[in-house]
């Protein structure tokens, strides 16, 4: 016996005691690979129907964002067992187990996926939850957890049903095979119907986590498999006479003959070689999940900075500001915000007091927060909101008899709440071309505060952005039941149309102008261009003239200030001025 036949049987003995330990015998091991080459059969009509009931209520509850309802699709979801079934055939070098399983799974994604776009299309409610967009941007992390939970499953499968047959819930709760390809369907619903580079960017990235537990669940079931020695010659033999009586393997047997190729795929590659084939492609998919794990490290180091900011500030408050000199309690901290932006800090603190803090303290606020953060006092700020108690005394110094004086007044807190929400509101990008003129805040008692972005493009921003945007000024606003609405000006509202040879304004021309002036009157910050054109066949002038008629009516008669009006002769031979908005100055 030679050394590489010892290191065979080495192996072999180590295969043999791993699957002694976890009782599993030889009849174990057929009974497992007949069950799996069984469950890749594409004659089970129940299969299917799950697999259309598991895409219905993965995408209701996505759309939805029902974390319970999606659960409940994970553990319907029938993936699993072809999935299992490539990592078997990987691991005995099955070629026709190998078919079976990828076309049985390839159908099983199509018919998923057009399922999805169907009631997506068919469902009023198009909206990106957080179900949705958590399940675009997979990461390293969902890499490991389908490792563990395809070694978990594959274990389970294995094993003869006792305790462990309580963890097949947990391995489909974990690897979650249904929502991803869910996400997909709904980026292409999207696609189809909203907004094609949106859709397709949702897609692409449920696709990508679908990939990864895919590659990574038959990496670790060819491992166990492997280990577990699954593929011994008497269950092999065992599967021989099995298949010359099952007339899909025969089908898909008499395929392959047809194909003189496919003699080669009959050995299905050397073990180290198909064990390179699957590192490969997990290689591969790294690159992107690390993109994306990286991004993921980027938020958690700002969540801690923002945490550490947010207990230094409490800190410093409890410590030095909370109580009076003589210990008394003086104030307590009731909400706390931060902010940083060029560098720079700016720290909100709403508190209750019994006794206003002097200019002079909060600058000694300003720079202990400042030393404690390690930053230069000049890079921090503070908006202190204090409320009185009813033991303050400011309120106790004002005599019974004279009608009391607020402390604050409506006006005052009108303006710091205004205030807010425009630091709030900084620096808020829109997708391009769209750009921010103003906002408005519509405040009601019996109504939650809503704010409408008003911006100018030339084209409506699409609903996904006006979701995301959304969602980013109610994070920003700290308010969540915020509701947000967008309001378009259009750069082009409209175009004067003269007759050949005339500069008369007509009765629809100054209608035009009338709702253009509206638009001016409510947007200060807002300029409008007068593009004026002329026939080729009129009077030299007569382009100039026109834009001249037009200011002058928005000058005498709704008293526009000339500053906001540019006149551009155009290059057009008709006979109009085109009117466009503009923000620059």
């Amino acid at each position: 016996m030679n050394q590489q036949d010892k290191e065979h049987q080495t192996v072999g003995k180590l295969r043999d005691w791993l699957s002694d330990n976890l009782n599993i015998d030889a009849a174990r091991k057929e009974e497992v690979y007949l069950d799996i080459c069984d469950s890749v059969s594409l004659r089970d009509v129940s299969y299917w129907i799950e697999v259309i009931f598991a895409a219905g209520i993965a995408t209701v509850g996505l759309v939805l964002n029902s974390p319970a309802v999606i659960i409940g699709a994970m553990l319907i979801s029938p993936l699993m067992g072809s999935i299992l079934g490539n990592g078997l055939a990987l691991a005995a070098g099955d070629v026709i187990l190998a078919l079976r399983a990828i076309i049985k799974l390839a159908l099983s994604c199509l018919v998923a996926i057009l399922f999805a776009v169907f009631l997506v299309s068919v469902l009023p409610f198009k909206e990106m939850t957080p179900e949705i967009l958590a399940r675009t941007q997979p990461n390293i992390l969902d890499l490991v957890v389908a490792l563990f939970s395809g070694a978990v499953g594959s274990l389970a499968v294995c094993k003869k049903p006792k305790g462990v047959a309580t963890s097949i819930p947990g391995v489909a709760i974990a690897v979650a095979l249904m929502p991803p390809l869910c996400v997909v369907g709904y980026g292409f619903g999207i696609a189809l119907s909203v907004n094609m580079v949106n859709g397709l960017r949702v897609a692409s990235g449920g696709g990508l986590l679908f990939f990864t537990n895919l590659v990574a669940i038959t990496f670790t079931a060819m491992t166990v498999f492997l280990a577990l020695h699954i593929d011994s010659v008497r269950t092999k033999q065992k599967i021989r006479e099995w298949r010359r009586k099952y007339r899909e393997t025969v089908w898909v047997k008499n395929i392959l003959e047809i194909f003189p190729q496919s003699k080669h795929l009959k050995k299905f590659g050397s073990l180290p070689g198909r064990f390179i084939l699957i590192v490969f492609t997990i290689l591969t998919i790294l690159i992107p999940l690390y993109k994306s794990f990286i991004r993921l490290r980027q938020e958690i180091v700002i969540k801690q900075q923002e945490n550490n900011i947010n207990s230094a500030v409490r800190s410093i408050w409890l410590e030095e500001f909370a109580s009076s000199p003589n210990g008394k309690p003086r104030s307590f901290i009731s909400q706390v915000s931060t902010r940083e932006l060029n560098q720079k800090l700016k720290v909100q603190l709403q508190i209750f007091t019994s006794e206003l803090y002097t200019p002079g303290e909060q600058n000694y606020f300003v720079e202990l927060l400042a030393k404690r953060l390690n930053k230069p006092s000049e890079l921090v700020s503070l908006n202190l909101i204090e409320i009185p108690t009813a033991q303050s005394k400011i309120l106790t110094a004002i005599p019974e008899e004279e009608p009391p004086e607020p402390i604050i007044t409506v006006a005052e807190l009108q303006a710091n709440f205004l205030q807010e929400v425009k630091s709030a509101l900084l620096n808020l990008k829109l997708p391009p071309p769209a750009k921010t003129i103003d906002y408005e805040v519509i405040n009601s008692p019996n109504k939650p505060m809503a704010i409408r972005i008003i911006y100018l493009s030339d084209r409506d921003i699409d609903k996904d952005a006006q979701v995301l945007l959304a969602n980013e000024i109610r994070q920003r606003l700290n308010y969540p039941s915020t509701k947000v609405s967008m309001k378009r000006i259009a750069v082009t509202p409209g175009k004067i149309d003269f007759q050949d040879k005339s500069i008369i304004l007509t009765p629809q021309s100054l209608q035009t102008l009338d709702n253009i002036v509206s638009i001016l009157q409510q947007q200060p910050a807002l300029r409008l261009k007068i593009i004026a054109n002329q026939k080729q066949e009129e009077a030299l002038e007569t382009s100039k003239t026109r834009a001249k008629v037009i200011k002058e009516y928005l000058e005498l008669k709704w008293k526009i200030d000339q500053k906001r009006i540019i006149e551009q002769l155009g290059e057009e031979s008709q006979a109009n001025a085109i009117l466009t908005v503009t923000s620059e100055q």
